[in-house]
Formats: C-alpha cells, structure tokens, sequence
C-alpha cells in the first residue's frame, strides 16, 4: 500500500478522536458546571448510557461482518454514517433548554447522548476494524498506528486542551460546529485510503457463536481488562482536570489549555520511538512497560499545586501515555489474527465491538465516579469558591 493511502487511512484517527475527547473531556462540565444539571442527574444519565453501550458496540459489529454490498461490510458504514454523526454532536452542545426546565434539559441530554454514541459506534467501529485487514505485518501495523495515533493526539490536543480557547472565545456551539466539521472531513479523507480485501471475509458465524468464542477467548479477555483499566483512568483524569484547574489550582481557561498541551505534545513526540521499541521488543513488553511507566507518572500529580509544577508533572504522563495509545491496537491486531486460526473467519467487526463495549464502559464508570464524588465531596455548581471538602475529592 502507497505512502498516501495510509495517511488518508489514518486521518479517520482525527475524526475518531476529536469528538471522543470533547465529549468525554467537556460534556460533563458543560451541563453540570456550566447549565447548572444536577451531578446526581449526570450519574443517572451515565448509567442509562452505560446500558446502551452494553448492547449497541456488539450487536453493531455482529452486523458489520455480516454486511454484504457492493462497498464492502465497512465502507458504507463510514460514507452514510459520517454526516450524521457530525449534526448529532453538534446538537450536544446546542440544548433548547435552560436551568429553569431541568427535566426537559436531562431528558434532551440523555436522547442526543444516546443517538450520538450510536452513530459514533458505527463509524468508528467499522473504520478501526478495517487496520487489521490492510495492514497484516507487524512493521506496518506498527508504522500504521503511529499514524493514526498521530492524528489521535492532533485530536486530543484540539478536543482537550484547545477547546476552552474555542468555547472561550466563540462560544459552545461554535465549537460543536467546527469540530463537527474537522470530524466529518477526516472521514471522508480516510475513505480515500481505505480498501477491503473480499478473501478476509470469510463465512461469518451466527451471532451466539460469535459472541461465545469472543468472549471465551483467553487471550482477548486479558487484553481487554487492560485496555478497561486504561482507558479509565485516562478518561477519568481527563474529565477530572477542568474542575480540578479551575477550583483546586485556580487556573484560567488557557492555563488549563498549556496544561494539556504538555501532555500531549510529549505523547506525540513519544510515539516514533514507541513504534520502533515496538518492532524491535514485540507488542506485549512494550504494553507492559508503557503501563508501568504512565502508573509511575501519576504519583507526583498528588503534589502539584502551581502550573509551572503541572506542566512539568503533565509533560511526564505524556511519555507513558504515547506507549499505551501506540499499542492498543496493535494488540487487538494481534487477538484478531489468533482467532482467524482458531475460527477460520476474520471477525474484526465482533472484536472491536466487544472491546468498544468495554471502553464505553469505563467512559460510563467515569461519569459514575464523577457525578458519584461531586456529590458526596459538596461540590456546587452555583459557588464560585468551593467547599474545602469539594476541593479534596476533586
């Protein structure tokens, strides 16, 4: 495959990543701290939400290896699911309802959460599930994901740490709209780059049988309790740091911006010499010793207390955190290939199905833990200055 192809290919990783981390970063301050909904609401919302992703991240990757059309099982899904996807995020951020009609303002929320993970489950899922397919050696699947990872971060650093500058200045829904935009650009870019292979299809297995030799399969079990803890902590810490910078360290919006842009600017130096250490030294050790690096660089987070001490602490994390976002996938390249052996079939869609369902998972675990300490800790969004006992669970 041409230079070219697997750049437009990776592109997808900007579309799949900026939505993500503005969702998963912002939605919870903007309709807890800034529309004034109830964090004990927010919880509810984030185990309603949790239940939907348990059903739709399977179920829709059954269905995309049983897809047959003249595109192929994946591609449509990317061409007719894109669009949509970027008017539903930008609805996010658009509610018709204010403070003073809660019940319509949680209900609104919970209805575009839900439409939005679903049209983001179908897009994403079936432009991931095609790297394993175009790309079956270890050199190019570790290049390849250097790339994704690198417009990953190009997505984190837009969706994290630029937009309190956008929301600051423009306002929230002009936010939603432009990265809507950027969203829906990458996906089309990618399709440029991006073909199925007829002989990978194979017949597919009905759905029970699926799901059993998914979920029986040793070696996916293991991998995805590590991607759960992962993603976990990193969505946790990400949701975390606006109430943290604003309350705790008392930082301006672009403060909080320089913050995470430290991290991310490490990680994606990181992620060439990631990729290298990766052929070199195999997927698992470098799974392992990116874990245990990104573990140790959270210990000196409990001690800062100015930005100048953030930032530095911030750029740590960023070295650790480049491993993890470089490996994911190429580990659940590797199960994949594994299950090929044993089946006969390539189930990519099943896979990244499954493993979705457990990442939203942690993506619901942390808006339990957040609506779940916000609550217990007295946090208040009407204060200005919080309680002493908000300031020590943020």
């Amino acid at each position: 495959m041409t230079t070219f192809k697997k750049v437009a290919y990776s592109l997808g990783s900007l579309g799949a990543s900026l939505p993500a981390q503005v969702f998963s970063t912002w939605v919870i301050f903007f309709y807890v701290d800034r529309l004034k909904l109830p964090a004990a609401w927010m919880a509810l919302a984030w185990l309603f939400y949790g239940i939907w992703n348990a059903l739709n991240d399977p179920l829709f990757g059954y269905f995309s290896d049983r897809t047959k059309s003249r595109w192929g099982r994946r591609i449509p899904y990317i061409l007719f699911g894109t669009i949509p996807l970027a008017l539903v995020f930008y609805l996010i951020w658009i509610p018709p309802f204010t403070a003073a009609n809660l019940l319509y303002l949680f209900l609104y929320m919970v209805l575009i959460i839900f439409l939005y993970d679903s049209l983001y489950t179908l897009v994403i899922l079936n432009w991931t599930a095609l790297y394993p397919e175009m790309f079956p050696t270890l050199k190019d699947r570790a290049s390849v994901s250097a790339l994704r990872q690198v417009f990953g971060l190009v997505g984190v650093i837009g969706g994290v740490a630029l937009a309190p500058l956008v929301y600051g200045s423009l306002g929230w829904p002009a936010m939603g709209l432009i990265f809507g935009t950027i969203t829906a650009f990458s996906f089309f870019i990618s399709l440029l780059g991006s073909k199925e292979r007829p002989g990978y299809i194979g017949e597919p297995l009905n759905i029970l049988p699926a799901l059993k030799f998914t979920l029986l399969n040793r070696s996916f079990l293991t991998y995805v309790l590590y991607s759960l803890l992962v993603q976990f902590t990193f969505v946790l810490i990400m949701a975390s740091i606006p109430f943290y910078t604003k309350y705790v360290l008392g930082l301006g919006e672009m403060e909080t911006s320089l913050l995470f842009l430290s991290c991310f600017l490490v990680a994606l130096i990181s992620l060439y010499p990631w990729s290298k250490v990766t052929v070199r030294l195999g997927a698992r050790q470098v799974a392992i010793a990116a874990a245990i690096l990104f573990g140790l660089s959270l210990i000196p987070t409990a001690f800062v207390s100015t930005f100048l001490s953030g930032v530095v602490f911030f750029a740590f994390i960023g070295i650790g955190l480049g491993g993890l976002i470089l490996i994911l996938d190429v580990l659940l390249a590797q199960v994949i290939d594994e299950d090929k052996i044993k089946t006969g079939v390539r189930r990519e869609g099943v896979y990244f199905g499954v493993h979705a369902l457990f990442i939203r998972l942690g993506i619901s675990l942390q808006g339990l833990t957040m609506g779940l300490v916000l609550t217990r800790s007295g946090y208040d969004a009407q204060l200005l200055i919080q309680p002493a006992s908000a300031l020590l669970g943020l």
